[in-house]
């Protein structure tokens, strides 16, 4: 096992065991656990363009900064491309004929000293103590050396990560006048309230600040230094200009004024660290040493093992310690490891107690997470859906057990379970690849728009509330967990999982707010595939675009790209991808191609209204309009008839598009009492109700336009109005009450003119009642005969409450044949489409297989 004199050489690393960089869990280096602040790539991609020109020599605006948030004065602040360069240019202008060093003791400080052929006398520190150094003693050494001599002191130390007494080494200091104190603050930022000689130092004292492992850029190099007026400027004169690039200027100017990431790092290191030293006390065969910093000392105890060995053992698994062995002060036995996050730490204990062979501590027992992928898009639309469907029945295909989730839907298209359960209709379709029953875990929470800032809320296949969405927000915690608790017991009963996320993760005003994307992923341990929809142009821009914009543990949660809906020779796109992938660091996996009438549910209504906007065809004898209202909902009632060779059906949005089709269909509305307006004031209204009166085409309502077909809605209750009436068409003599009590049932019906058999589900607030004399006829007739559906008597205008009653193929050949014959056309007399979805699941998979790389998606989520 080969070690190095500094932790962190993830490129060493990555080469002797074979593997890219990101494989290695780096305990080597001391960095801040919760990475670099979010604003990093931000604050780097805005100052790219300074790069044309000088930065300031002597970072001036950084020294003013540094010295507002101590106190001090600017000529006491020093800027260096590392703590390390101002620590050599002490050095090389104080020239100390002697230098202490407490050991063990970071090795740049011997380093330095040899460059300025400084003799170094060490002070070996006690393990009884610590390590923490005794500075009566050092006072004692000091005596035996020449006055002018310099002592390192790290606050806190490196290895062993504890502090001195701030106050009392400022009193050594003013008793050793002549001498000089370096003190190394390069990991004070990560202890609490620590006293800082930063801000009050003794006037023979030099501070280092290091920023690059507070804020996790050691890579950017850069590091501060606090000195008196006079010692300063002896250092400042062998600086030389320019030796801080602009682009580090620039982030430290950033990070020195971000106390909210500074507050955020202290409390989480904190915890992670008391955790992880609990956790490795318990694992035996260790001594681990209690830390003030983001990192731990510990020794192996274990008999014929040593820190290098161990090691070895835990490189094997792509795990990185920081062997001690080369600290002066500490034998074989010792090694430190940084403060990781929560699950790294995890991996760390149970891989050190299998090298040990000891039991893994209970507090770091952690289930093995199912495997999962989740396909998130570069914007709505984008294709997720039909990806997330491919890939269940793809991994189904293959032998797995696997299941759909979404942790949170927005969609006005839903769908009722059969324990009366409300999720969206996409999550069904998935379950269906996946062969499972729809379950309202596969998507927890539903956001149902009732208006253009509200929705209903549907948890766990339950309403809630109607939501604004600031109200949305305070709730939001609870709807989280109600998302992760259900993602847990669903992932626990299978084999692997298929999430899908909603809109873009990148989404600047939404982000904050995340339980669907990127913090899904993270929860899940998901790898992402980030689709792009090419046919709506601008997709490789879009790719480059959202990585931009994600922060750093998001990126590293991103597998690589998914182009989706190419048409052409997919030859043609190798530049694109090239440059993206050159551009971002992740490559494609896979370019799905364009396919049309999948024979499957669409996503959203844009896609629907999308699929039914095409011309109409010779052999499309059938012209069916359906309303486009407002707040048009559950349209998937009609993908069964869009899908028979001889209709023809079209969205309908003004009166002048109207025609005289051969029926009219008002949909399902989650807010009917807006939409009956919306009827009137489009003139949709009177239009309807003209063709009604002439009688050549048909009408009919489902659900929400059932309701409108009738005299009056009535909303005492307030549920989508202010508790008023609306006059709805007159087209059916039947009255509507809105309630606050959700019908939620899957049910068995007939169609009562031909005796046709009818399966859906009811899904709607308040009851609809017949008027006495009114002449209306019970048409849908439920198992237990209430009548969920009336028409005019002769049957040109009828309406139901019962979503799904086109998906039975034998009632919706009658209805189409019935619509030729009025036509003029003969009646076919059989079923021509079977509404059987497993050959178009079937059918879609095997496309996206040919064009996406399975294998190694299996690989990356660790089924291979």
């Amino acid at each position: 096992m080969h070690t190095d004199t500094h932790g962190g050489n993830i490129w060493d690393m990555a080469r002797r065991a074979g593997c890219e960089p990101a494989d290695i869990i780096d305990f080597s280096a001391n960095i801040n656990p919760l990475g670099p602040p979010s604003w990093l790539r931000e604050e780097v991609s805005m100052r790219l363009s300074g790069l044309a020109h000088y930065p300031e020599p002597r970072c001036e605006s950084l020294v003013r900064v540094a010295a507002e948030r101590f106190g001090i004065a600017e000529d006491e602040v020093l800027v260096g491309n590392g703590s390390t360069e101002i620590l050599h240019a002490f050095f090389a202008a104080w020239r100390p004929e002697a230098a202490l060093i407490p050991v063990p003791a970071y090795a740049g400080y011997r380093q330095a000293c040899e460059v300025v052929d400084c003799p170094v006398v060490p002070l070996v520190l006690r393990e009884a103590d610590g390590f923490v150094p005794d500075l009566a003693a050092v006072s004692r050494a000091l005596t035996e050396l020449p006055a002018h001599s310099a002592v390192f002191i790290g606050q806190p130390g490196n290895p062993a990560g504890r502090t001195v007494d701030p106050q009392a080494l400022r009193e050594l200091a003013l008793r050793h006048p002549q001498a000089a104190f370096v003190v190394d603050e390069a990991f004070a930022d990560f202890v609490d309230g620590l006293d800082r000689l930063a801000a009050s130092r003794p006037a023979n004292v030099l501070v280092l600040h290091s920023l690059t492992k507070f804020h996790a850029i050691p890579g950017l190099r850069l590091g501060l230094g606090y000195a008196a007026a006079d010692m300063a400027a002896l250092v400042r004169r062998r600086l030389p200009d320019w030796s801080v690039n602009g682009l580090a200027q620039a982030v430290g100017l950033r990070a020195l004024a971000d106390e909210d990431y500074a507050r955020r790092t202290v409390a989480e290191t904190k915890r992670l660290r008391e955790g992880l030293l609990a956790a490795l006390g318990e694992v035996g065969g260790l001594t681990v040493l209690p830390g003030e910093a983001n990192f731990l000392l510990c020794r192996v105890d274990a008999p014929g093992l040593d820190a290098l060995s161990l090691a070895g053992r835990l490189f094997e698994s792509r795990i990185a310690i920081r062997v001690c062995h080369n600290f002066e002060g500490l034998d074989g036995r010792w090694f430190r490891v940084a403060v990781r996050p929560e699950g790294e730490n995890a991996r760390l204990v149970a891989a050190l107690a299998q090298a040990l062979d000891r039991p893994v501590p209970q507090r770091m027992v952690r289930a093995r997470r199912t495997p999962a992928v989740m396909v998130q898009g570069t914007s709505s639309n984008a294709g997720k859906s039909v990806l997330a469907t491919a890939l269940c029945r793809i991994l189904l295909q293959d032998g797995y057990d696997v299941a759909p989730f979404k942790a949170q839907n927005m969609s006005l298209n839903s769908f009722v379970t059969r324990d009366g359960g409300e999720m969206g209709r996409a999550q069904v379709t998935q379950a269906q690849a996946c062969r499972l029953d729809p379950d309202v875990r596969m998507n927890p929470v539903l956001l149902k728009p009732s208006s253009d800032t509200g929705s209903q809320v549907i948890v766990l296949g339950r309403p809630v509330a109607h939501m604004e969405f600031g109200s949305y927000i305070d709730y939001r915690p609870r709807a989280a967990e109600a998302a992760r608790g259900a993602y847990d017991s669903l992932a626990a009963e299978h084999e692997v999982m298929v999430l899908e996320g909603a809109g873009s993760p990148a989404e600047i005003n939404l982000r904050r707010h995340d339980i669907v994307n990127m913090a899904m992923a993270r929860y899940a341990e998901a790898s992402v595939l980030l689709a792009g929809d090419i046919d709506r142009g601008g997709v490789f821009a879009s790719f480059v675009g959202t990585m931009e914009l994600l922060e750093e543990w998001e990126r590293a949660r991103v597998a690589g790209f998914v182009v989706n809906m190419f048409r052409g020779d997919e030859s043609l796109l190798a530049e694109a991808l090239d440059a993206t992938t050159r551009r971002t660091g992740r490559s494609f996996y896979g370019v799905v191609p364009y396919v049309t009438r999948l024979g499957l549910p669409e996503e959203d209504s844009v896609s629907f209204k999308g699929a039914v906007d095409a011309p109409r065809s010779a052999e499309q004898v059938v012209d069916i309009a359906c309303v486009d209202l407002p707040h048009i909902s559950n349209f998937t009632d009609l993908d069964a008839l869009r899908d028979e060779p001889d209709v023809h059906l079209r969205v309908v949005r003004r009166v002048e598009d109207l025609g005289c089709p051969h029926v009219l269909i008002v949909p399902g509305s989650k807010n009917v009492v807006a939409d009956m307006r919306w009827l009137r004031e489009s003139g949709l209204a009177d239009a309807t109700a003209a063709l009604a009166g002439r009688g050549a085409t048909q009408v009919v309502g489902i659900c929400g336009g059932f309701q409108m077909l009738g005299r009056v809605i009535g909303d005492p209750h307030g549920v989508e109005s202010r508790g008023e009436s609306v006059e709805a068409l007159g087209l059916l003599p039947v009255v509507t009450e809105l309630s606050p009590v959700k019908t939620l049932a899957v049910v068995e019906a007939r169609f009562a003119p031909s005796g046709a058999g009818l399966r859906g589900y009811e899904i709607h607030h308040g009851r609809t009642a017949c008027v006495d004399g009114g002449g209306g006829v019970p048409c849908v007739l439920r198992a237990d005969g209430e009548a969920i559906g009336y028409s005019r008597a002769d049957g040109m205008v009828w309406g139901s409450y019962l979503h799904g009653l086109f998906d039975a193929d034998a009632f919706r050949r009658e209805f189409v044949d019935g619509l030729r014959v009025r036509a003029g056309h003969a009646a076919l007399g059989r079923i021509v489409t079977v509404r059987d979805m497993e050959p178009a699941l079937d059918r879609l998979a095997d496309i996206v297989r040919e064009h996406l790389d399975v294998r190694r998606l299996y690989k990356r989520i660790g089924l291979m």
